[in-house]
């Protein structure tokens, strides 16, 4: 997403239009009747309104204006491509917030079991934390008003525990060491989110960072993990981007700005208004322009973790490795709309510093949604050999490199999908929850035996045992997950990986969750240890600065 800001002419038509529909039969007295010119503005304004007027007054059955004008504009930017969206008001103050950097509310991860509000972890330094709320405790009522066994849903607790800062919200906590409900008056506050979940260093002189999203705080979020970890001693980095679907691209070409050396292309996009073409270059020293760096993708990375990804590797400054990206190569401008509602707008298509367009086609809705799919049934998850390029889509990178547009960020190094370990008794597990309540089960019952270990002992020398194993199975039968012999013995190593990782992170933090899966089963960043000798000479190689 774009972060170019609003003007009145930038919005102008877009408001227009989506004014002109909400308006229904109130408009109609302020236009006269326009030429038929099929391409003129005026004209196609004037025939939506006309038909939200006939439909409003004389249709056979009562209808809902505004939910026949809001599908509309759904069915009518489904026309324009993949990624021009609409949020209606509701879910827009929900869809910013999670890229703000933050937002208000009470402070708690949550999770819902078996229909009931579980607090997976107090937030670090908000209200909850600070009034004692538990890992585990459950929220049985808000405000006075039974939730528990009531279908809540996800979208039911944002609205209910989030509220403006300093507003106060009573909740009812059931826990399991207290005969009664335990009432807390909480104060909402500003909650800070984190775009980045893991930075640590792997060993003397290699460091790790894991980005999730592209938000309002991830350029300010890296350089504090740079500058820790070079306080530390790194010298090579692993820059995580798997699954990152994107974000801010201003947060993008500021992070490239802090790897690449000065006056080095990050990005360029292009619109149909001239005023959308623009050119990104670093324009300051940045805090990584020296050491080895190697970035890790997969088909879950995009958008702006494509424009970091094409900058570093169109200019020869470090090395991709894993499976080729998403391929989003499309610019949105977030327009405000006035009853609340978020207009996201794509104004431009955007460019590797080499010239290739990284966006894959999007003519049939069916198929795009579904590349995923069509990826791993022709095996480019698991051979570089069946990824197909179009040799007139060939570019160079500035050491003369071969790289290709039309779909993705291809790695350096392909990195096959390891699919030995999974099966679908684990996955069943984990999306019912059942891990979570065993995880939270278990550490309330043996909060003694964690007390005062390191995460080096835990990670060293605890182990998860089989008896633990036949807990979690008794939690997931409960929750009508029916046990699978054969995907059990295939898969028992893999899960006891799981859940000594999504139990290191709920005694420790994320840096312990992540190192637990990194050494184990992250195959990209195991390629990546073995591969900076070849980062830093590429880094060294002659560039063409043409």
């Amino acid at each position: 997403m774009s972060e170019i800001k609003n003007t009145k002419q930038q919005i102008r038509l877009p408001l227009i239009l989506a004014l002109a529909i909400s308006a229904g039969i109130w408009i109609g007295a302020t236009f006269a009747e326009p030429k038929t010119d099929r391409n003129d503005l005026k004209a196609a304004i004037y025939k939506l309104q006309e038909i939200i007027t006939y439909i409003n007054r004389d249709y056979v059955d009562s209808v809902n204006t505004n939910e026949l004008v809001e599908f509309g504009i759904q069915k009518m930017l489904e026309k324009l491509d993949p990624h021009s969206s609409y949020i209606p008001a509701r879910d827009a103050s929900l869809a910013k917030s999670q890229l703000d950097g933050e937002f208000d509310g009470i402070g708690v991860e949550f999770g819902i079991i078996r229909d009931t509000i579980y607090v997976v972890a107090p937030l670090t330094g908000g209200p909850s934390e600070k009034l004692g709320i538990q890992s585990g405790d459950q929220i049985i009522k808000v405000d006075g008003k039974t939730v528990a066994g009531t279908g809540i849903t996800n979208r039911d607790v944002f609205d209910l525990l989030r509220g403006p800062s300093g507003s106060k919200v009573v909740v009812d906590i059931k826990r399991k060491s207290q005969k009664d409900l335990i009432s807390f008056d909480i104060i909402r506050d500003k909650i800070p989110q984190y775009s980045i979940n893991a930075t640590y260093m792997v060993d003397e002189e290699i460091g790790y960072i894991k980005v999730t999203r592209f938000a309002a705080t991830t350029h300010q979020e890296f350089k504090k993990a740079v500058t820790e970890l070079q306080e530390q001693g790194m010298k090579k980095l692993i820059l995580d981007l798997q699954g990152n679907p994107g974000g801010y691209m201003g947060a993008a070409i500021n992070m490239a700005d802090e790897i690449l050396n000065e006056n080095a292309l990050i990005v360029s996009q292009e619109g149909k208004m001239s005023r959308y073409n623009q050119k990104a270059y670093a324009i300051k020293p940045g805090l990584f322009e020296e050491g080895s760096i190697i970035i890790l993708i997969n088909e879950g990375s995009a958008s702006a973790s494509e424009i970091v990804a094409g900058a570093i590797q169109d200019n020869d400054r470090g090395l991709i490795v894993g499976r080729r990206s998403f391929g989003k190569g499309l610019v949105q401008m977030p327009i405000d709309l006035s009853d609340g509602a978020e207009l996201r707008l794509t104004i431009a298509r955007y460019f590797t510093p080499s010239g290739r367009s990284i966006q894959k086609p999007y003519g049939n809705d069916e198929d795009y949604s579904s590349d995923w799919s069509y990826r791993f049934e022709h095996g480019e998850f698991f051979t570089a050999d069946s990824i197909k390029f179009n040799d007139s889509l060939r570019f160079e990178t500035k050491a003369g490199r071969s790289v290709y547009g039309g779909g993705g960020i291809m790695p350096d190094f392909f990195v096959p999908l390891d699919t030995t370990m999974s099966s679908s008794y684990v996955n069943r597990l984990f999306n019912s929850d059942s891990s979570r309540e065993f995880i939270l089960d278990y550490l309330d019952k043996n909060k003694k035996k964690f007390d005062g270990m390191s995460f080096e002992d835990y990670y060293n020398k605890f182990e998860i045992s089989d008896e633990m194993l036949k807990g979690l199975i008794s939690v997931g039968e409960r929750n009508k997950v029916k046990f699978d012999e054969k995907d059990y013995k295939k898969s028992k190593e893999y899960l006891k990986i799981l859940v000594k990782a999504h139990m290191g992170r709920n005694i420790y933090d994320d840096n312990a969750f992540y190192k637990i899966i990194n050494e184990a089963v992250n195959e990209a960043y195991l390629q990546a240890l073995t591969l900076f000798d070849e980062a830093e000479s590429l880094a060294l190689a002659p560039k063409n600065n043409n």
